[in-house]
């Protein structure tokens, strides 16, 4: 209580301010939403969903290979020939020594990528191309929508242009002559997409009271186990031919642009560092007004802590010098928030790898892909409200690092099931398979995803207002690369599962290991700017005796310098 009032008094003081149109009653961001429209009330409640809502389309774009680029259960001698053994299930080596044309795949040529071009036996490796390209596409996009987002295109614009993007790119997949084309349009589907992520998170965080940034930061990550737990729903359908899954997907997005979007507010923190004030004192208004609170002072305004004061009080001269001291200020020119997100994107990488890799990696799993795939999206549901529930009184730093640690040890503890034979099983291809094997690897699935939902929810609080998207996409990016790279281990895990299991889970307690070196940011104020965030996480260390007895938010600063 004592490091909440500190915070709240140095980052906010209410001030009274003498300009030509009268006195003025100045007041942040914060103590705005918390006094006068309310920490969480109907209209945030109505926010967060709708923005969240956009992160279905981010997992259908992520994680829709798992399906199209599947290789197929099973294969037959077409009629007239003869293949020696007959017929064949699961790997692909028994009919690398056949004569092309001889026999066929069960579901179809089309039924995936791999059927359709033969990416098998020396090809097998181009399979893993286009969700690599993906990943890479996504790390790309997310350093320009971030730095889009944080400018002047800001949070809603970017989500819309970023949906818009992504159902074009996803109609276009579908017309893929090639694995080339294929996987170009991979690329541009990945970029394209980035936007989606970084944007609502902020978006959706930057509306709500500091109570329950947390918790609205994990609805948003229900939203995509929603799109992930869809997958296998509309796969199924189109398991004859991928290309209708492509179709499909494709339609989602762009309603979701001109049906909802538009009905959603901008950031009122994002309008007030672009010197937009009267623009962000409407918006909280609006959220007032919904949540049946009218009591706002005529004479309100807001605090802009990058605003120099001029002596006339002139506002149009003022939001010129805001926005000349926004542009001056650079995450990697100040030092203790270049360390700190070093340590961020270091701990993404691995997190990354581990999320997405874990998600592709069903397919080595000793089980059904459909059932795997579902049962993994819906242990991504408790990971959420646990989440929710734990981030609203636990450190954020302990829970990274417990479910990186956990995730970990089940990626490891999967070795020991994974030899028990039953790869080649006709069950397995049915509803059957090593249930001890999956249920290890989903209750590793879920920890990760735990892990990865939390980091996000942490990178939005270490960093201030004017460069936490451009902090956010510089996560997302490290995601991502970590991502690309897991493609190329599922291939070698169907060589030798063990491999896949064992990188996975020491990738996984390396990043939990990292973030001793990361601040604690819980009950800590959203700042505005860097030179605030400085100032203010300063005084807060020494108001605390220098020795961060006080609290992890007094710690905010110790590593940095």
């Amino acid at each position: 209580m004592e490091q909440d009032e500190s915070a709240e008094e140095g980052h906010g003081r209410r001030s009274m301010v003498e300009s030509e149109e009268g006195t003025r009653f100045e007041l942040t961001v914060d103590e705005v939403v918390e006094g006068y429209v309310g920490s969480l009330g109907l209209s945030q409640i109505l926010h967060v969903l709708v923005v969240s809502f956009a992160w279905i389309f981010d997992a259908q774009s992520t994680l829709v290979t798992i399906f199209s680029d599947a290789q197929p259960p099973s294969w037959r001698c077409k009629n007239g020939f003869s293949c020696g053994q007959g017929s064949g299930s699961g790997g692909s080596s028994s009919v690398c020594g056949l004569v092309p044309g001889s026999w066929e795949w069960v579901g179809g040529d089309r039924s995936s990528t791999i059927a359709e071009w033969g990416l098998i036996c020396d090809r097998k490796f181009l399979a893993a191309v286009p969700a690599s390209l993906n990943f890479l596409g996504s790390l790309l996009g997310s350093a320009l929508f971030g730095h889009l987002a944080d400018t002047w295109l800001g949070r809603k614009r970017a989500v819309m242009v970023s949906c818009i993007l992504t159902s074009i790119t996803f109609f276009a997949t579908s017309y893929s002559p090639n694995i080339y084309a294929y996987a170009f349009f991979r690329f541009a589907t990945g970029f394209a997409r980035s936007g989606i992520g970084i944007s609502c998170l902020v978006l959706a965080t930057e509306c709500v009271g500091r109570k329950w940034r947390g918790q609205a930061g994990q609805y948003s990550f229900f939203f995509f186990t929603i799109g992930f737990l869809s997958l296998p729903l509309v796969a199924y359908p189109t398991r004859t031919n991928w290309r209708n899954l492509y179709k499909f997907l494709s339609i989602l997005p762009l309603a979701y642009a001109i049906l909802l979007l538009p009905w959603v507010s901008e950031s009122p923190r994002w309008l007030l560092i672009r010197g937009r004030t009267k623009d962000a004192l409407k918006v909280l208004k609006k959220f007032a007004k919904i949540n049946g609170k009218d009591e706002f002072p005529e004479n309100l305004t807001l605090a802009n802590p990058s605003e120099p004061k001029d002596e006339e009080g002139s506002e149009s001269g003022s939001v010129i010098n805001q926005t000349n001291s926004n542009k001056k200020e650079n995450l990697w020119t100040t030092k203790w928030a270049a360390k700190r997100m070093v340590l961020v994107m270091i701990a993404g990488f691995g997190v990354g790898f581990v999320y997405y890799g874990v998600q592709l990696n069903v397919e080595n799993l000793n089980f059904n892909l459909y059932v795997s795939v579902a049962i993994n999206a819906v242990m991504e549901i408790p990971a959420v409200f646990a989440g929710s529930f734990l981030l609203g009184f636990a450190n954020r730093r302990l829970l990274f690092s417990m479910s990186s640690y956990m995730a970990g040890v089940s990626c490891i503890l999967c070795i020991i099931f994974s030899s028990k034979g039953y790869s080649n099983s006709k069950d397995q291809h049915k509803f059957g398979g090593n249930w001890g094997q999956l249920i290890i690897e989903a209750i590793g699935f879920m920890c990760s995803s735990l892990a990865y939902d939390i980091l996000y929810i942490y990178c939005v609080e270490l960093f201030p207002t004017n460069v936490r998207n451009f902090a956010v996409s510089m996560l997302r990016q490290t995601l991502m690369l970590g991502a690309s790279v897991a493609p190329l281990l599922v291939v070698v895990g169907r060589l030798s599962p063990s491999v896949s299991f064992i990188v996975f889970g020491v990738l996984s307690i390396v990043s939990g290991v990292l973030s001793v070196w990361i601040p604690e940011t819980r009950n800590a104020p959203l700042y505005e700017t860097l030179k605030q965030q400085e100032e203010m996480e300063a005084l807060n260390h020494v108001s605390n005796g220098g020795n961060g007895g006080g609290g992890g938010h007094a710690r905010c600063l110790e590593f940095g310098n």
